[in-house]
């Protein structure tokens, strides 16, 4: 299991579109990927390849989520996530 953070930079944070994105990016791999966001008094946790999931778990621009992938690509996977949130997920 590997693990990181990074903020979400574009200005709407995770609609419909940038999630779309993250999820279909997130289908690429074998490993099971979790979004994880602090809420207030307890975490958020998605399926990074759930569009509903992801929507659901109300990523703002500014939020700092922790991406855990758990499989046999789970590195790849990790620097892949990482790189498109970091990119501003298309937007």
């Amino acid at each position: 299991m590997v693990s990181g953070k990074v903020k979400i930079k574009n200005p709407t944070g995770l609609h419909l579109r940038p999630a779309g994105l993250f999820c279909k990016t997130a289908m690429q791999f074998c490993s099971k990927i979790t979004v994880k966001k602090r809420g207030r008094g307890e975490d958020v946790t998605a399926n990074a390849k759930s569009v509903l999931s992801v929507l659901g778990a109300c990523i703002k621009s500014g939020d700092e989520i922790e991406i855990i992938c758990e499989g046999q690509d789970e590195a790849a996977a990790l620097e892949e996530m990482i790189r498109i949130v970091a990119d501003g997920l298309g937007e």
